[in-house]
């Protein structure tokens, strides 16, 4: 993976601490036109890899980088799925069983006509798998090598204890995208313990990292002893813990620790863009210097 790596939050008006920001962003990035303006602007600055969810409006991005291949020949998307919002909305407007023939193939309806629900019940992994590969249709010939699942099912399963679809996501992913597996959590220490239960031990994991513990169950101590305690594959985000934070301090802290492969982080200027880039350069190089 790279260092650096370009979040979406900033394009669909998320921001943690400010109701006023969302509504700033949300009038900014109205059009498509703005998210491609800020893409290149990242990719200027030297980040090559977008990890975004599986928005509808993602379609339309991706759509532009298959318009331009040799524009973005070192282009790379990391899906990040699912994007709740997406069904919950459809639910609430076209009901259960429209949402589902919305989103999922056909030949996915066909069998559920045949085995009705006793099949739901009975093959539930199978639904997951063909969710999935309606979620990645989007990125048909666009590069993907890691693929996410989003921490608000990540975490949902860690709660249940459901190691079977741990190992369902992991599987499917690397034999039918032959893409590294990703998950993210808002509980880092006990999603190692779940995946290691799994026999999992090549996933990447994306997880709040910052100073002050912001959403870090169990606190900095023990996610820095996690971090420490072995090798792990992990990509920080949150690390200006919403806004919390500085960013020298938080950067700084972020690339002193161990096992920090990548840092996640979004912006919506230029300015921004550039500056944090610059802070990720100039603490990697006094850190390992140092090492």
């Amino acid at each position: 993976m790279d260092r650096i790596l370009f979040g979406d939050n900033q394009f669909f008006a998320i921001n943690h601490i400010s109701e006023e920001k969302s509504r700033s962003l949300s009038i900014k990035f109205k059009d498509d036109d703005a998210v491609i303006q800020t893409l290149d602007t990242a990719r200027e600055a030297g980040i090559n890899t977008f990890m975004c969810t599986t928005h509808e409006r993602i379609g339309n991005i991706c759509d532009h980088v298959r318009k331009y291949p040799e524009k973005y020949k070192d282009f790379e998307i990391y899906p990040c799925m699912p994007y709740a919002h997406k069904y919950a909305n459809a639910v609430t407007e076209l009901g259960y069983w429209e949402t589902i023939k919305q989103y999922v193939p056909g030949n996915f309806l066909s069998v559920v006509a045949k085995g009705g629900i006793a099949y739901l019940s009975k093959d539930f992994v199978s639904i997951v798998q063909l969710l999935i590969d309606a979620e990645m249709k989007m990125f048909k010939g666009i590069k993907t090598p890691v693929i996410w699942l989003q921490n608000i099912v990540t975490d949902l399963l860690l709660g249940l204890g459901m190691k079977e679809m741990f190992i369902a996501f992991h599987d499917h992913i690397r034999k039918k995208y032959n893409a590294e597996v990703g998950f993210i959590t808002m509980n880092m220490p006990k999603l190692v313990e779940m995946l290691d239960s799994c026999n999992i031990h090549d996933a990447i994991i994306c997880t709040s990292i910052n100073k002050i513990g912001f959403r870090m169950p169990g606190g900095r101590k023990l996610y820095e002893d996690t971090l420490k305690g072995r090798k792990l594959r992990i990509v920080a985000m949150q690390v200006l813990a919403a806004g919390a934070i500085s960013p020298d301090e938080a950067i700084e802290y972020v690339c002193s620790l161990p096992n920090i492969e990548s840092i996640l982080f979004g912006a919506s200027s230029k300015v921004h863009i550039f500056d944090t880039v610059a802070k990720i350069q100039h603490y990697d190089s006094i850190y390992q210097n140092r090492g």
